[in-house]
């Protein structure tokens, strides 16, 4: 017997925010950990759309120490960007969904999961 999921939508406003804490409260929800039912091994998460991702606060200097990795799978093809680089070219989107990525857990739930974040303009 399959279980039917009910799934909530969540808005939230991330003016004046902090990236790793607001990521955080984002990740408790894509991933249904605030629901009584709540395994490890189950999608139960909620969607999440996220207003004013651009007026985010980014605390000490993330802007030009924080360096995000690629690789572009040639020979010697590891290239780097720091996070002011990553916003001018993605945008502020892009940073805050590589935040909520690497806190969820890394399995195929991940996938899933990150699909259900959002962003408004």
């Amino acid at each position: 017997m399959e279980e039917i999921i009910k799934r909530e939508n969540h808005f939230i406003d991330a003016t004046d925010k902090v990236l790793g804490r607001l990521a955080a409260e984002v990740v408790v929800l894509l991933r249904g950990k605030n629901k009584v039912g709540f395994e490890a091994y189950k999608d139960i998460g909620d969607y999440v759309t996220i207003k004013n991702v651009d007026k985010l606060k980014f605390t000490g200097n993330k802007l030009k120490n924080k360096i995000y990795y690629h690789h572009t799978l040639y020979l010697g093809g590891l290239k780097q960007a720091t996070m002011k680089e990553l916003i001018q070219k993605k945008g502020y989107s892009e940073v805050f969904k590589k935040a909520v990525m690497g806190m969820l857990t890394k399995n195929k739930l991940r996938a899933r999961q990150i699909k259900r974040l959002r962003f408004d303009k």
